[in-house]
């Protein structure tokens, strides 16, 4: 078993069994670059201007969506160090809603989240690549559920195809 390869269904939270299915390849640091590649494809096809669009009431904006996966990949990755330097603290969970009511993302330009966007993923891969197999196959609990090193990669990699996803689907 490679450590790098998808994990095991145990190893990841029931709720983001979704996320690991629209995670593409066999291989941790190929899906995280691949998911990279979907989002900066996909945010150039968004027309100028187009920022602000929701599809629906109370939907997020692009904007939002945006702001929402820098956030979560942000998050991910930070549990991912702790659980990887064998931090045995149990880690909150987060609540999506009020972190995109409150990070203020229609005041930003589209370039600029996108920007910071291809910076964290860059970062994110910088990360797991730094990680060594032992640490890949550790874990630890957050919103109180376990879950590995790996895991958390593979989850970033299918949360942001998830959302690119609608993006394209719902809104373009």
């Amino acid at each position: 078993m490679n450590a790098l390869d998808r994990p095991d269904l145990a190893e990841v939270p029931t709720f983001y069994h979704g996320y690991l299915a629209l995670a593409e390849g066999h291989d941790l640091l190929q899906a995280l670059r691949d998911a990279s590649a979907r989002t900066v494809s996909t945010i150039a096809h968004i027309p100028v201007g187009k920022g602000d669009h929701r599809y629906a009431p109370g939907k997020w904006s692009i904007k939002e969506v945006l702001q929402h996966v820098i956030d979560a990949e942000r998050i991910f990755s930070y549990r991912a160090l702790r659980f990887a330097r064998n931090d045995a603290t149990e880690l909150a969970g987060f609540d999506e809603n009020t972190y995109a009511a409150n990070a203020l993302a229609d005041r930003r330009d589209l370039n600029d989240l996108a920007q910071e966007l291809g910076v964290v993923s860059a970062s994110t891969t910088t990360l797991f690549q730094s990680f060594s197999p032992a640490m890949l196959l550790r874990s630890g609990t957050a919103n109180n559920v376990s879950i590995s090193v790996r895991a958390l990669g593979w989850v970033i990699a299918g949360h942001a195809t998830h959302h690119m996803n609608v993006i394209a689907q719902r809104y373009l």
